[in-house]
C-alpha cells in the first residue's frame, strides 16, 4: 500500500470512528441524562424509557455500533485491497 493510500485509509477509518463515537455519546449522554425526563413518559417492558436508556440502552447501542464498525471496516478493507 502506498503512503497516500495508507493516509486515505487511516483518514476514513478515523472519520468512521468519530461518527460512531458521536452517535454513542448522543445516545448515552443525551437519551440517558439530558432527555431522560422527557423519555420517562414512555414505558418499555414496564420501565421508563429514560431509565432504560441510562441503564441498558447505551450498552445495547454500543454493541450495535461495534457490528456497524466491523461492517464498515470490512467494506473499507475491500475498497483499499487490504482485506485478510
Amino acid at each position: 500500500m502506498s503512503k497516500t493510500n495508507a493516509q486515505a485509509y487511516w483518514k476514513e477509518n478515523l472519520r468512521y470512528l468519530l461518527i460512531l463515537l458521536l452517535i454513542w455519546f448522543a445516545v448515552s449522554y443525551g437519551a440517558g441524562i439530558l432527555f431522560a425526563d422527557a423519555l420517562n413518559g414512555v414505558r418499555v417492558g414496564g420501565f421508563k424509557l429514560g431509565f432504560w436508556f441510562a441503564n441498558q440502552g447505551s450498552e445495547v447501542i454500543f454493541v450495535i455500533l461495534i457490528f456497524v464498525y466491523v461492517a464498515l471496516m470490512n467494506k473499507l478493507d475491500k475498497e483499499y485491497d487490504v482485506e485478510e
